[in-house]
């Protein structure tokens, strides 16, 4: 999908992979990738603030965080999670897994 060095530490960037728009974060050793479509309104979660001690991101638009663990809302107005795909890293790439597939 990228290399570990076009994310940054603390940032987030947005990937398309497989028709669907994901949202790739990277907090120190880990990645974490989810739906990049706030679940509230049609906004770019890459687009929002880590919040590196929660493990979450905020939607720019409303203020709904999410978890990076489950997808689920933290807060409103968002009440439906994001969907949550898997990430590996295999050597200097890092891999996001949608709907049963790497990429």
């Amino acid at each position: 999908m990228c290399g570990v060095s076009d994310v940054d530490p603390g940032s987030a960037r947005r990937f398309d992979v497989d028709g669907h728009r994901v949202c790739l974060v990277h907090l120190g050793d880990d990645w974490y990738a989810v739906g990049d479509r706030c679940s509230h309104e049609d906004y770019s979660l890459a687009d929002g603030e880590v919040w590196d001690d929660e493990c979450e991101i905020e939607c720019p638009k409303h203020g709904s965080t999410f978890s990076l663990t489950t997808g689920e809302p933290q807060s409103l107005p968002a009440i439906a999670p994001v969907p949550v795909y898997g990430v590996r890293i295999d050597g200097d790439d890092v891999l996001v897994t949608v709907d049963g597939g790497a990429s």
